[in-house]
């Protein structure tokens, strides 16, 4: 079979998925890697081994490819949004690679934000004035260490630092990375002036913006490591979220996806770059002509497992000795499903690593609200479920806020293997939610957009017929009806306890620095 191969380069592995013309999954490889934390608020990746990585991922996977008889006709790459990584002239990094939960920037993205002058900048580059982005991290570089900032010839993300490694080719980013930034002004389509001077960089230190759909050279020694003929097509691809809809389907008008893992996000496609006036939605591009708009959360998967850890001291069911994080989460989920919806009364805030959308406010913290001694821990779990979904039920508001409506979801990522938050997600959105039938969405979007820049698939919402999902989960109306009363307070309450937040984190020591393993 005629396969296509997608790298997507992730926070915690780097994975290599070929597809054949249907879509369907023919081999899957991954290589895994620390985020290492080595201090409050940082967040990095080991720029070499990031690298390294990708090569080895595009090597495996074609290994596999030919125990299957398989031919790889293209390869495609997908990477994570908002990493910052100082190289040489020759593409080599200069260090380590800061993640887009780094939140080292919280100071500069405060000032940059202010007097407006932030949703100027969101409305011309697409990207919220966050820590997470390039252009606040930049700027911590121009306060902290101007003399690195000027000499470091080359400043990128994870898809330079890839096709560095990769392609043989000119120092290029794709326009769906680049629209990440928070530095391109993606309706000039150039580096945008006040963004670089903000930022303290100039256009030259930054790479050539290619459309997603760019076919380059492998590197010959690359071509010969995987076995590949020299020849092979490598398309420059795009970014993980908007991949992600493509390989699940949602390109059509009216269909959002929604990726659950350890965080979320909610994003539906739109046909040209859309300035939300609010400032509470991205817009990154998939190709020239289709865009993402959205917003992520920071917390998701991870608030349960965070409950498992804090609040699953102890527990025990027959038969669950030597059971696994996963499994313990998964049997307290369970548990919480027997809790109606609404926990009782009880509202979770679950912002345990701030916030992104809809405010994007890094300074936000978890709560619970309404808690009484009835409460217990299946209340905990089910109301931090219900939190998470309100907040991706918010993101869903600011896009009717834009007159686009959403019909239905396609749902991705470790947590819809559950049914309770398969149920609560399609409740709170208040829309039916159909899951992806395979976990690799990205991987495969990346598969997809490479059959799209080769011209064997011309319209790319024929990816929704390619793509399988399970039957639609439909909203409860009780549920929903309940929910919808419920998200005023939600906003409400998160936004009036961020001066006390902010006053508790002055009060609190630092966290110790640690190196977090991969998870999930």
């Amino acid at each position: 079979m005629d396969v296509v191969i997608g790298i997507d380069t992730g926070t915690t592995a780097t994975k290599g998925v070929a597809a054949g013309p249907d879509g369907t999954i023919r081999a899957l490889t991954s290589v895994h890697y620390p985020l290492a934390v080595p201090g409050p608020g940082r967040a990095e990746l080991d720029a070499v081994a990031l690298r390294d990585a990708a090569v080895k991922a595009l090597v495996d996977v074609t290994a596999a490819c030919r125990e299957h008889g398989d031919r790889v006709i293209g390869v495609g790459l997908s990477g994570f949004l908002h990493g910052i990584v100082p190289m040489d002239a020759g593409g080599a990094p200069l260090g380590p690679l800061v993640t887009w939960a780094d939140a080292r920037a919280g100071e500069q993205s405060e000032r940059i934000g202010a007097d407006g002058r932030g949703h100027r900048l969101q409305a011309r580059t697409g990207t919220p004035v966050h820590p997470m982005s390039p252009l606040s991290k930049l700027a911590w570089w121009r306060d902290n260490d101007a003399e690195t900032l000027l000499k470091t010839p080359r400043w990128g993300g994870v898809k330079e630092l890839v096709l560095a490694a990769l392609a043989d080719g000119p120092y290029a980013v794709d326009l769906s990375i680049a629209s990440g930034t928070g530095l391109y002004d993606l309706h000039e389509r150039r580096w945008d002036p006040e963004a670089l001077d903000l930022a303290g960089v100039t256009a030259g230190q930054l790479a050539e913006v290619l459309p997603t759909t760019t076919v380059l050279k492998l590197r010959l020694d690359v071509a010969r490591a995987a076995g590949l003929d020299p020849a092979t097509p490598l398309v420059i691809g795009a970014a993980d979220g908007p991949l992600a809809n493509l390989g699940v389907g949602a390109t059509p008008a009216g269909v959002a996806a929604v990726s659950l893992g350890t965080s979320g996000a909610l994003r539906t496609v739109v046909d040209r770059p859309t300035a939300d006036e609010a400032g509470r939605l991205f817009c990154y591009a998939l190709t020239e002509d289709r865009w993402v708009i959205g917003g992520a959360v920071n917390n998701a998967g991870s608030v349960v497992r965070w409950a498992g850890q804090s609040f699953a001291a102890g527990f025990e069911r027959p038969g669950a000795e030597g059971e696994d994080a996963d499994e313990r989460d998964a049997a307290l989920l369970v548990e919480a499903q027997s809790v109606a919806a609404g926990s009782d009364g009880l509202l979770c805030l679950p912002y345990l690593l701030g916030e992104r959308a809809p405010w994007w406010k890094p300074g936000l913290r978890g709560a619970y609200l309404g808690l009484r001694r009835e409460h217990g821990r299946a209340h905990l779990v089910r109301s931090a479920v219900e939190g998470v979904c309100q907040q991706l039920a918010l993101v869903r508001d600011s896009f009717t806020a834009q007159g686009i409506a959403i019909s239905q979801v396609r749902a991705t990522g470790g947590a819809v293997a559950s049914e309770l938050w398969v149920g609560v997600l399609a409740a709170a959105l208040d829309v039916p939610v159909a899951v992806a039938e395979t976990p690799e969405g990205t991987a495969l979007g990346a598969c997809l957009l490479t059959r799209h820049a080769l011209g064997e698939l011309p319209d790319l919402d024929e990816a929704a017929a390619l793509v399988p999902v399970g039957a639609p989960n439909r909203p409860d109306p009780d549920d929903a009806a309940l929910y919808a009363r419920m998200r005023p307070l939600v906003e409400s309450s998160a936004l009036a306890v961020l001066d006390v937040v902010k006053e508790l984190d002055r009060l609190a020591p630092p966290p110790l620095p640690t190196t977090e393993k991969a998870v999930g």
